[in-house]
This record gives structure tokens, C-alpha cells and sequence, in this order.
């Protein structure tokens, strides 16, 4: 029996983060963390080009599904007093 995707890869753990991008475009979303990872991850310790935001917010929408190059961002701001 397969597993599901939810068995593969544990538990969701959303944070919300502020991202700015080269092009002065501000996003503010939440993204995919395994619980034992944090924001910073992300950018020191994955190779995949696409950071994935999910409820993005920016100047021409919300509630959308982000794929940002990480070649375009500026910097990156965890939300909460969390894990970054």
C-alpha cells in the first residue's frame, strides 16, 4: 500500500514569512517546513532554485501560490518569534 503524502513527508508546519524581491516587490506568505527546520533552511541548506509560498499576499493579489526564484530575493523575514 503507498504511502500518502502526508505519510512521506510528516507533518505540515507552516511559518509566515516577508519576502523582498530584487525588484522592490514585497510578499507576504506562508511556507512548507518540516518541524524540524527552519526558515533559514530554506536558503543554507536546499538547493531547489523555487521557494513555494502558499496565502501570498502582493500589490496584485492574495490567497495565491507563490514560486519565487531565490536568485531574486533581497532578504527574508519570519513572522513569528519562532524557529528561523
Amino acid at each position: 500500500m503507498a504511502k500518502s503524502r502526508k505519510d512521506q513527508y510528516g507533518k505540515a508546519d507552516y511559518k509566515k514569512v516577508t519576502i523582498k524581491t530584487s525588484d522592490g516587490l514585497t510578499i507576504q506568505g506562508r511556507i512548507n517546513l518540516r518541524p524540524e527546520e527552519r526558515v533559514s533552511d530554506l536558503f543554507t541548506k536546499s538547493e531547489a532554485p523555487f521557494v513555494v509560498l502558499v496565502d501570498a499576499f502582493y500589490r496584485e493579489g492574495e490567497g495565491k501560490i507563490l514560486f519565487v526564484n531565490k536568485k531574486h530575493i533581497v532578504w527574508v523575514e519570519p513572522e513569528d518569534n519562532g524557529k528561523t
